[in-house]
């Protein structure tokens, strides 16, 4: 046991295996170095007659394919191809010009867009709807489709945005140091009215939104009073105080959800519409909160999109990132 035991001296460490072994595993010695023989490579120069005979091949190959005069099955193709286009032209003009055809005359009064369909939604607005007022119940229900559209535009606007405006940082761009750079220095009048004046603007613009089916507002103007009441904490307070609430993951995870809940409830609503089955979802009563079946939950979330929207072209704008 004491023989086992006894240090030996570095030196004839130095020399045992192990010790060899721990320095290939620590990367400090390469056990391969100056022990294999290493001869520089030439560089390939390929034969001058080799690389004139694949060049004529290529040719030949090419020539035999792309001979239009002595390939009939490429003739035969582009022929039809042509044929074929002519055809679908002329057929997609008659289908337009037939179309037309069956179009009312421009201004007509007596046209459904100047009687029936604005008749429809005055007279039957609230029955159908369950909206009292009824640009909104136009909007979210007999139009949501239209509606989902525009949300979806914005969002892909924010999202061009973010990719023409965003800065690089794996070009060497630097984080600021403080994001009161690109704003004046701390105000005390500007962030005591804002200390003020954000919670009823946000506030407010919640009950606009949440009220939108029974008067004037709804989600595009709620989000757009909240939009304005987020810009305006942004320009008093900065960035490190804003982005406790708001960053960039939220506004995207908050954009795709109420996207998402938006095509989910209107494309039930759709198809039950459109194959007349009864809907399961009612209307309630006309002026309470909870009424107008899914015009509420539509109109909160074009809100979302609509306020984080704003405030992320905002800053964008300013400084091309959250």
């Amino acid at each position: 046991m004491r023989a086992m035991s006894r240090k030996i001296p570095e030196e004839a460490y130095q020399k045992t295996l192990s010790y060899r072994l721990r320095q290939w595993l620590d990367g400090t010695r390469d056990p391969f170095l100056d022990t294999v023989e290493m001869k520089q490579q030439k560089a390939f120069r390929e034969d001058q007659k080799t690389v004139r005979k694949r060049k004529e091949e290529k040719k030949k190959l090419f020539e035999k394919i792309y001979d239009v005069e002595n390939n009939a099955e490429l003739r035969v193709f582009r022929k039809l191809y042509q044929t074929f286009c002519v055809l679908f032209c002329i057929f997609l003009v008659i289908m337009l010009l037939i179309a037309v055809s069956y179009l009312p005359s421009f201004g007509n009064p007596q046209n459904p867009v100047n009687n029936e369909v604005a008749e429809r939604y005055i007279e039957k607005g609230l029955q159908e709807t369950g909206a009292v007022n009824i640009v909104t119940g136009m909007i979210l229900d007999y139009r949501a489709f239209d509606t989902l559209g525009e949300s979806h535009v914005l969002f892909i606007a924010t999202c061009t945005v973010l990719i023409l405006l965003r800065k690089d940082k794996k070009k060497g761009d630097k984080e600021e140091i403080s994001d009161r750079v690109h704003e004046p220095k701390n105000d005390v009048i500007l962030q005591t009215a804002a200390r003020i004046l954000v919670p009823p603007i946000i506030i407010f613009g919640i009950y606009v939104i949440l009220g939108g089916h029974l008067g004037p507002g709804g989600g595009f103007s709620g989000g757009a009073i909240i939009g304005a009441g987020l810009i305006l904490y942004l320009n008093a307070f900065g960035f490190k105080k804003t982005e406790r609430f708001f960053t960039e993951k939220t506004y995207k995870r908050l954009s795709v959800c109420a996207l998402g809940c938006y095509c989910l409830a209107k494309s039930y609503s759709f198809y039950t519409g459109a194959n007349h089955i009864e809907s399961v979802i009612p209307l309630g009563t006309p002026g309470a909160i909870l009424s107008s079946g899914l015009i509420l939950i539509l109109n909160i979330c074009v809100g979302v999109v609509v306020a984080g929207t704003m405030y992320t072209f905002y800053v964008m704008f300013r400084k091309g990132g959250y």
